[in-house]
């Protein structure tokens, strides 16, 4: 008996690049229509290596090319590529897309643009020079989801050491403390000419960012009959859920 023919299923084709100079763009439900001259006019973007021969995109059900990405600021994206427009708003999300679509001209505008160059030349650099900022911050979260549980609010001690010398007296600051010792997020010391304010403005807006309601109280710690001063170290970071 002999068995039927096999026939392998046919895959999906890639599109073919359009005969037209116009190129109709579907980017995660946003609909663009724009020339291929004007998608490849970067040779060494993402944008004009999907658009090389042949493209290496699939299409909707529509014959358009399909990107499966936000497209809410792709607009922004194709204004510049035709014109050098830089966008007015929303300079921090076109950026990352200037970046995911690899539009070096664009990123450097952007980065140079007044929004982004003091985020980039002044805080982040700042940031860097804060040791396990960002684990911290990661840390914060974590501990405050943890205690969130049948509460309103998740309250944590941070500690900031701004100088090495406050460092040399953080056994003493913690032993003065009441509250859970092991559960205290340091940062610092730093050098830098930025504030202990400044860098709780930095801790606020990057979980803020993420979602989260918080505020910042300075933790007053009392003086006791031993000791010979008080520290002026420790904040209460208040989550707020509901």
């Amino acid at each position: 008996m002999s068995l039927p023919d096999y026939k392998p299923s046919e895959k999906q084709s890639l599109p073919t690049l359009p005969h037209s100079p116009v190129v109709q763009l579907n980017v995660g439900g946003h609909l663009f229509s724009t020339a291929l001259s004007t998608l490849r006019k970067h040779p060494d973007s993402r944008l004009a290596e999907l658009f090389s021969s042949p493209p290496k995109l699939r299409s909707d059900p529509l014959g358009r090319y399909f990107i499966d990405r936000d497209g809410s600021h792709f607009g922004a994206v194709l204004d510049f590529l035709r014109s050098d427009c830089l966008p007015t708003h929303s300079t921090k999300e076109v950026h990352r897309e200037a970046v995911y679509y690899n539009i070096r001209p664009l990123v450097k505008l952007l980065e140079e643009s007044p929004p982004l160059f003091g985020e980039l030349v002044g805080r982040q650099q700042f940031l860097s020079r804060v040791p396990h900022y960002r684990e911290n911050i990661e840390v914060l979260i974590r501990i405050a989801r943890a205690e969130a549980i049948a509460a309103r609010q998740s309250t944590i001690m941070i500690c900031v050491l701004r100088t090495e010398e406050d460092l040399g007296l953080y056994g003493n600051a913690i032993n003065s403390l009441e509250s859970n010792k092991e559960s205290v997020v340091t940062f610092g010391p730093w050098k830098a000419t930025l504030s202990v304010k400044d860098l709780l403005d930095c801790v606020k807006l990057d979980i803020e960012s993420q979602g989260y309601s918080v505020s910042i109280q300075r933790h007053a710690v009392e003086r006791s009959f031993l000791s010979t001063r008080s520290y002026d170290y420790f904040h209460k970071l208040i989550f707020t859920w509901w």
